[in-house]
């Protein structure tokens, strides 16, 4: 059992190192528009509140994007899994879909309303408990498929 759950550390590792990769995108991001902001005004201090929100929607639509990907991927990979496991794998690709669909079309925080905001964070953390419970399940029952691999005839040597 030793090769799948190193597959699943891997996911995991995998998974962790996408989120730091758009941590860092968003803070170079952020040092970017610090340093034009500064440039532009001269003070590092000054920041406009507009400039500020619009950072924070393009981190937004940047991680559901990022999130909608991860989901994607996992949902094509859990074939064969309980039934359960698997619709709430696929709950949490519809859940990014529609996030990032609210975020995506927005140009600023007030045009999305007070329930996509409040509910995002609620169903942020619905969408963790799933996977964990997800990567939970793979540690204590592998798929057979995972430790021995997919069966096919040798050919025969001449």
């Amino acid at each position: 059992t030793a090769l799948p759950l190193a597959q699943i550390e891997l996911f995991k590792q995998g998974l962790n190192q996408k989120l730091e990769e758009e941590q860092e995108k968003l803070y170079q991001m952020w040092l970017d528009w610090s340093r034009k902001s500064s440039e532009e005004s001269g003070d590092a201090s000054c920041t406009e509140p507009e400039e500020m929100e619009s950072l924070a929607l393009l981190m937004a639509q940047s991680i559901t994007q990022q999130l909608q990907i991860t989901c994607c991927k996992v949902v094509s990979a859990i074939q064969g899994l309980p039934s359960s496991l698997q619709d709430k794998v696929k709950q949490s690709f519809g859940t990014t879909e529609e996030l990032h669909a609210s975020f995506s079309v927005a140009n600023s925080f007030q045009d999305l309303s007070s329930s996509v905001l409040t509910q995002s964070k609620r169903k942020l953390a619905v969408i963790q408990e799933y996977m964990e419970e997800l990567l939970d399940y793979l540690k204590n029952n592998i798929p057979l498929s995972w430790v021995v691999g997919p069966f096919s005839p040798r050919e025969e040597e001449e």
